[in-house]
């Protein structure tokens, strides 16, 4: 009988994560470039009576599931129409743009295309993110949107200028395992330290839309139909936990 308290507590643990899951998706349906993560089950010990674990038997026994892993979707979504000049889209899957921390130089990736012009300490403007980090080109370099003067004059001129054009455009970069990268926040991605057989590198022919940028890719059809799965087994799992305290009750009774 304690086995089935312990495969129903599992159950329950695993459909609680996955509904973690879909409401951190359902939450960032607005949040242009955001990835939604989909949940991995692992089933856990089985067992068969009077025969080996292997064989496969009319009276094979799960032991309970849980949460393997969570994969992220980096396949391309939906796109919008944005009126800015420094807007851009990427329309190939599993591919980055490119971010440098200007403090500590640490490399990060991204899909949200929505940047801004930023005055550094240097007088000069680059392409920016909205958490102040610079945008790369294909070589790895900060894009520098304008030259300024010493005194700062020409960079105040530059910011108010409509026509300012960049040198270099966003580069977009591919990664050989992008499900290995690890979420840093800020729909922002990392490769794990020491993982020297995921190196980013620069698309030859990259898919790059000016004046757009992508949606979120949560698809609410999918995770409304996934949080209906989740909260069915997740009450399921109770229904059994409940079921066998009753069982345990019954036994404890009669031995009294």
């Amino acid at each position: 009988m304690d086995m089935s308290f312990y495969t129903g507590a599992l159950g329950a643990r695993a459909s609680q994560n996955k509904l973690d899951l879909v409401a951190n998706n359902l939450a960032n349906i607005n949040n242009g470039g955001f990835k939604p993560k989909q949940a991995g089950f692992q089933e856990l010990v089985n067992s068969n009576l009077n025969a080996p674990r292997e064989a496969v038997t009319d009276l094979q026994a799960d032991n309970g599931t849980a949460v393997l892993s969570t994969r992220t979707n980096f396949s391309q979504a939906g796109m919008s129409v944005s009126d800015s000049d420094l807007d851009y889209a990427i329309t190939d899957d599993n591919s980055f743009f490119m971010l440098k921390d200007p403090k500590t130089g640490a490399i990060s990736y991204t899909r949200t295309g929505h940047f801004h012009r930023g005055l550094m300490e240097d007088g000069n403007f680059y392409l920016m993110t909205d958490s102040g980090k610079y945008v790369c080109d294909a070589d790895g370099k900060e894009i520098r949107l304008t030259d300024s003067g010493a005194d700062g004059t020409a960079a105040e001129t530059a910011a108010d200028s409509l026509d300012e054009q960049m040198d270099q455009t966003p580069g977009v970069y591919t990664i050989p395992y992008p499900s290995r990268l690890l979420n840093a926040g800020d729909n922002e991605w990392v490769i794990r330290e020491g993982d020297t057989g995921n190196k980013a590198a620069a698309a030859e022919n990259p898919g790059l839309e000016q004046h757009m940028l992508e949606d979120s890719g949560t698809d609410m059809a999918r995770e409304m139909t996934d949080m209906i799965e989740a909260q069915r087994a997740f009450s399921y799992a109770l229904r059994m936990v409940t079921t066998s305290d009753e069982v345990e009750g019954t036994i404890n009774s009669l031995r009294g």
